[in-house]
């Protein structure tokens, strides 16, 4: 710790990302990427902005971007806002929304774990919100006093969803409050919410291009609500830095949401084999969640999760094993090529085989 540190930094858990080693060639099921490369038309359209534009500076604002986003949701412009990835989007939340002084802001106990990180750095007051025993979310808890309300719907690290009905009586009760909906895994088979902006000024949903479209190296989210928000969310920002997505992001982002085809092919694709490997690992006696997501949530009866993450590891395929109470005999598997998960099965069937001895 270094005395040079201010208390804030001193302070602070920093999040910690799934683990990206060099020592080999793994099999990488644990940062919840997307197995198959982007529509060959995002390639086409980072070359020419490099080509072309790359010695300027971005719009600041992206409206091209912004204005690609909103058509197929039927939003105009000023309900988009595009950001370096979803967690910017979602950090810029805290200062935009959230008042340090003020009530705590909800979120579960069981979710993404920037969530925390976020209020301390902001330090903004937290109250966490149980999941019940199936790792359901409760819409009780949300119909409370609070500052604010962030939900990962689905959720991560479970891949559960929670249902539109839910979501608008928590909007209906929180209507002074900023509901934060952060729909990551949205496209692998949750019910968004972005149809119910037009009626609920106080909704924000936040989503990502890193999963669904192949985008997790380009860095690209984007924020949906009503103007209010919007211009809360680029006040922050533009305090920050007005330049946060560059040319090529843009760029490339913008022809991976126009190619609708190739995103519907590349989605099915990873759902189909979700739910074959869910299947099969239900048939090794895996406890495996209902997963409206891109990963897996699974518990094996027998073999600690511990021990399956690193005989997995062993054997160059990577998992996410988080050592937490609650999950600490989960591990969450991120959806890879049919190929890939043949190797993952293969491998779990196993370990668990010679565990059993």
């Amino acid at each position: 710790m270094s005395r040079f540190w201010s208390q804030t930094t001193k302070n602070i858990k920093p999040y910690v990302p799934g683990e990206q080693p060099k020592d080999r060639k793994y099999i990488k099921l644990n940062t919840n990427e997307n197995p198959y490369p982007p529509s060959p038309r995002v390639l086409e359209a980072i070359r020419l902005a490099a080509d072309e534009t790359l010695r300027l500076y971005p719009d600041p604002s992206g409206d091209t971007l912004r204005d690609a986003i909103a058509s197929p949701f039927g939003l105009a412009r000023e309900n988009v806002y595009i950001g370096n990835g979803s967690d910017e989007l979602l950090a810029f939340c805290f200062p935009a929304f959230f008042e340090p002084e003020g009530l705590p802001i909800l979120f579960a106990d069981i979710t993404y774990s920037f969530y925390p990180v976020y209020a301390q750095l902001f330090r903004i007051p937290y109250r966490l919100a149980p999941l019940d025993a199936q790792f359901n979310l409760s819409v009780e808890d949300y119909l409370q006093e609070n500052g604010g309300i962030l939900i990962a719907n689905p959720n991560a690290p479970t891949g559960m969803g929670v249902p539109l009905e839910s979501i608008e009586k928590i909007l209906r009760y929180n209507e002074n409050n900023v509901v934060v909906l952060d729909e990551a895994y949205v496209d692998f088979g949750g019910e968004s919410s972005v149809g119910l902006i037009a009626r609920f000024p106080n909704l924000l949903v936040v989503r990502t291009l890193s999963k669904s479209y192949s985008l997790a190296g380009l860095r690209v989210g984007f924020a949906l609500g009503g103007k209010e928000l919007i211009e809360g969310i680029i006040r922050v920002k533009d305090s920050v830095n007005s330049y946060t997505v560059d040319r090529l992001a843009q760029a490339g982002a913008r022809e991976a949401i126009r190619d609708d085809a190739y995103f519907q092919e590349i989605k099915s694709k990873i759902v189909r084999t979700r739910n074959r490997v869910a299947s099969r690992l239900e048939n090794f006696g895996f406890r495996v969640l209902p997963s409206q997501a891109n990963f897996l949530f699974v518990s094996h009866p027998q073999t600690p999760a511990r021990i399956l993450f690193q005989k997995l590891r062993e054997q160059g395929i990577l998992v996410r094993f988080f050592d937490k109470p609650g999950i600490d005999n989960f591990l969450r598997v991120s959806i890879g090529t049919d190929g890939e998960m043949d190797l993952f099965l293969k491998a779990v069937a196993r370990i668990c085989e010679n565990e059993a001895l």
